[in-house]
């Protein structure tokens, strides 16, 4: 952890609401990005952010320094997200198969100069959108964690409450599904 951030994460424990609301400028927009991966909904991310800053700020103490305070300020908004997944919508679970949520984020345009590569870039984007989209809550949220986010599959099960080899099971439907809806984009080049 660099010097700076541990002086002004002490000072946020003391109290020092300025010295939290910096932490908060350097981690929010990365908060947001993996909250809405997740969650697919802006709003819905915005409100994961704002519940992991608020445990966050309440557990500070807590945090020991043994990990970086940007990886434990993450595991706080994947929580965060998780639980709302579940809280928000009650008539879906993370085992529903299907979510009807927008998807989850994906750029809105691929960067090139040529328009026929913006065009196909576009087009890319927007299938990918709609294949996440079309994952469950479960399938979609183990999918961003194991592959997007780079967490070891335990950690995964663990922040979905459930085992390695569900876990499994609901990364390998994930990436499956994907391929089947990608798929015709490799014919199309």
């Amino acid at each position: 952890m660099e010097r700076d951030e541990h002086e002004t994460i002490e000072a946020a424990r003391r109290g020092d609401q300025r010295a939290f609301r910096r932490l908060v400028e350097t981690h929010a927009r990365a908060l947001h990005a993996v909250c809405y991966r997740i969650l697919g909904d802006a709003s819905q991310a915005e409100d994961a952010v704002q519940d992991a800053l608020v445990n966050a700020y309440r557990g500070l103490d807590r945090f020991d320094g043994r990990a970086q305070f940007s990886t434990w300020l993450h595991r706080i908004a994947v929580n965060a997200a998780i639980g709302l997944l579940r809280s928000r919508r009650p008539e879906l679970s993370l085992d529903d198969e299907r979510d009807g949520g927008d998807p989850p984020g994906v750029p809105d345009e691929v960067p090139g100069h040529d328009p026929v590569e913006q065009a196909h870039g576009a087009e890319i984007t927007r299938r990918l959108g709609a294949a996440l989209g079309g994952l469950s809550p479960l399938e979609r949220t183990a999918f961003v964690l194991k592959h997007v986010e780079q967490y070891p599959l335990e950690e995964v099960a663990t922040s979905l409450d459930s085992n390695v080899n569900a876990t499994k099971q609901a990364v390998f439907r994930a990436v499956q599904k994907l391929r089947a809806a990608l798929a015709p984009l490799r014919s199309e080049t």
